[in-house]
């Protein structure tokens, strides 16, 4: 006998519908790829993509929510693993992504998702959310480490946290319009450099 067919999860069905997207958006653009060409390259029809999102400005939103939560986790994870400032960043550096967060292995969808959002004026609040989020998130994270390096600033973890969001958004934005003068790691190299700056000068106040 066959083996009765299931039919996926919801969870299911939009981690597929995501995977999809990405794909497709890295090959035509945000605006340039069709709900038809997601829903084939899924394994769906037009009508599963519609039972989920009611349009890709929604499921772009949707991969960006995803995004935030799952950066959460993997973000707290590493700050537990590696409390200080230069282990952290290494950590990051090192971090190759997971398969079930399309948006990890590719920064600079994240920027043309952020920008073909933010045109959406239904959902522009829910990406201004997701903005504080992570700008509390890095800033806990940026306050915790330099703390346990002995290290001590003025700004308050909201202030840091706007700081390096904004020069993390910025360098995305500069690679994807000119990549052969910005690295791939070119935050990462910028994060560093911040770091020996505020270590060095909080040993000269405290020297």
């Amino acid at each position: 006998m066959s083996r009765p067919r299931t039919r996926p999860t919801r969870e299911e069905t939009r981690r597929r519908l995501f995977r999809a997207a990405a794909d497709a958006f890295a090959r035509h653009g945000v605006g340039g790829a069709t709900v038809e060409e997601i829903a084939a390259a899924a394994g769906f029809t037009r009508g599963a993509f519609y039972s989920n999102f009611a349009t890709k400005e929604e499921l772009a939103a949707a991969m960006l929510e995803d995004h935030l939560q799952r950066s959460v986790t993997r973000n707290m994870g590493m700050l537990e693993s590696h409390p200080d400032p230069t282990g952290f960043v290494a950590a990051l550096r090192a971090d190759e992504g997971h398969d079930d967060d399309p948006l990890h292995q590719s920064p600079l969808l994240q920027i043309e998702l952020m920008l073909y959002v933010a045109r959406t004026s239904e959902l522009r609040p829910a990406l201004g959310d997701r903005l504080r989020t992570m700008r509390n998130l890095v800033g806990e994270i940026a306050a915790s480490t330099l703390r346990a390096a002995g290290a001590e600033t003025e700004l308050e973890p909201y202030e840091l946290g706007t700081l390096v969001v904004a020069l993390e958004d910025g360098l995305r934005l500069q690679r994807l319009a000119d990549p052969d003068s910005t690295s791939e790691d070119a935050f990462y190299d910028a994060l560093e450099a911040l770091q020996r700056l505020v270590l060095a000068g909080s040993r000269e106040e405290a020297g």
